[in-house]
């Protein structure tokens, strides 16, 4: 039997994370975290020195080590051989520089790969990210596009930094947020668009708990 998938996809701070690890939860399937992915590999890259321009040399990274991205309690454990980084991947220097990775044409190949594999040893699976609809998984079973002001993002992203224990000033965190939009919609590989067939969902007034309820019974209608 061919394995179910279903996309969500949208800017950052939508809370792609937190809806897609409960309606997984819901529906018995594993969770893709692909912008985990994208962190670890910027994370691994900077404790190397590794310029983040330099695509072969970062390639080289990607293949070298050995990274293990397991379901948790908390969303997804991450892991740089053998050593868990689940918590410094969300630094906000990871943060700023994770959008140069996404930008390269030869390293979002290589992660789309890596992300194509874990499906086809997932089974059914609900993954966010940027892409998965309109590129990684075209041919998805439900596709979702979640949605919010820029303002209500900033505001989930500072909680969650200080939540980890970090200190945040808000007006930063809108401005790294507006950064990181512009450079998702404009980059030349895989644009944040959202796919056409997508159902759109706008969080900014409604609870992920609300969200989560609207995709399941999507997802329970059409599959």
């Amino acid at each position: 039997m061919k394995s179910r998938i279903v996309t969500i996809d949208g800017p950052a701070g939508s809370g792609k994370s937190t809806v897609s690890r409960e309606l997984a939860r819901r529906l018995g399937w594993s969770f893709l975290d692909t912008g985990a992915m994208y962190r670890a590999l910027a994370y691994a890259a900077a404790e190397e020195g590794q310029d983040l321009g330099d695509e072969k040399g970062v390639a080289e990274i990607a293949g070298r080590q050995n990274f293990e991205f397991t379901p948790s309690s908390e969303g997804i454990k991450v892991f740089l051989d053998r050593r868990d980084i689940s918590k410094e991947i969300r630094s906000p220097e990871v943060t700023a520089s994770v959008s140069r990775i996404a930008s390269s044409v030869v390293l979002r190949r290589l992660l789309v790969e890596m992300q194509r594999d874990f499906a086809q040893k997932a089974g059914d699976m609900v993954t966010e990210g940027r892409d998965q609809g309109s590129v990684v998984f075209p041919d998805a079973d439900v596709k979702f596009y979640l949605d919010a002001g820029v303002k209500i993002r900033a505001q989930r992203r500072a909680a969650e930094l200080e939540a980890s224990g970090q200190r945040v000033d808000i007006q930063d965190v809108m401005k790294a947020i507006e950064k990181r939009d512009l450079a998702d919609k404009s980059r030349e590989a895989a644009p944040l668009v959202c796919p056409e067939d997508a159902i759109v969902i706008d969080s900014s007034n409604i609870s992920a708990e609300q969200v989560t309820e609207r995709m399941l019974s999507a997802v329970k209608e059409i599959i």
